[in-house]
């Protein structure tokens, strides 16, 4: 399968912080909050977290994932944010970064994608088992810098998520 001419990358990609909230490799999904959210069946494929300064269109942190070695929980660090995946989850938006320190190949490119259309698929199984009406969905890529204007700077009275993750 080939990228779609809708996944190029930024040729100047933003720099932000990160977060690590799940190491690659890991089966245990937390939340911003560091609540467990669900032990999966599957270890996680990358380094999963959030950028502390924004919030997403769903009200949490704005999701992002780094592409590379294994980083440990709690690791924070200045990553290029090349591109995003946009996810629906019960009905909500919710953009993730993708970010790395080199810009990702083609290939690389479409691992991701193809991780997230399976992604949507099992958490909209999850949604069904947990009783969480709407629908799921991987919407495909988009810029950065489009995923970064649809977020909004953290609030400083914000309390974590308006809803159950």
């Amino acid at each position: 399968m080939t990228v779609p001419p809708s996944a190029r990358l930024a040729a100047v990609p933003p720099e932000l912080d990160v977060v690590i909230e799940v190491p690659r490799g890991s089966f245990v999904k937390r939340g911003s909050s560091g609540r467990v959210d669900f032990v999966s069946p599957l270890p996680c494929p990358y380094n999963y977290g959030s950028v502390p300064s924004h919030l997403g269109l769903e009200g949490d942190l704005l999701d992002a994932l780094v592409l590379g070695p294994r980083l440990a929980p709690g690791s924070r660090l200045r990553v290029k944010a090349w591109g995003a995946v946009t996810l629906t989850d019960r009905g909500l938006v919710d953009d993730k970064l993708v970010c790395s320190l080199a810009e990702p190949g083609a290939d690389e490119i479409e691992a991701v994608l193809r991780f997230f259309r399976f992604y949507a698929r099992c958490k909209g199984l999850l949604n069904v088992w947990r009783r969480r009406p709407g629908r799921n969905a991987s919407e495909g890529w988009c810029s950065a810098e489009g995923a970064i204007a649809r977020a909004r700077p953290l609030p400083a009275d914000w309390r974590g998520a308006p809803v159950p993750f």
